[in-house]
């Protein structure tokens, strides 16, 4: 069963990196997603976050940093979070 867990962290990992490099893209796409909770210089967090999820999401793919990556998605979902609820 961990083989069937790790495959599919890592194909989950290298989702989110390929969703964070399409960011840089598709800059429009994600600007009406990001301005509710980055009004001021939204493509400046579209870039932003696409950088923090790319790096995120490779380090869920690889085994040796998946227990940290898993910290910093936390910590990247309460980034997000408290934006959003600061510029209601």
């Amino acid at each position: 069963m961990p083989k069937e867990n790790s495959r599919a962290a890592t194909i989950s990992g290298l989702a989110l990196a390929g969703t964070g490099l399409s960011h840089f893209v598709a800059p429009g796409f994600y600007e009406g997603m990001t301005k509710a909770a980055f009004p001021t210089d939204t493509r400046k967090y579209v870039y932003i976050n696409g950088a923090i999820e790319s790096a995120l999401g490779l380090g869920l793919a690889a085994p040796k940093t998946r227990k940290l990556a898993k910290f910093g998605v936390l910590g990247y979902l309460l980034y997000l979070a408290g934006s959003a609820v600061r510029n209601r």
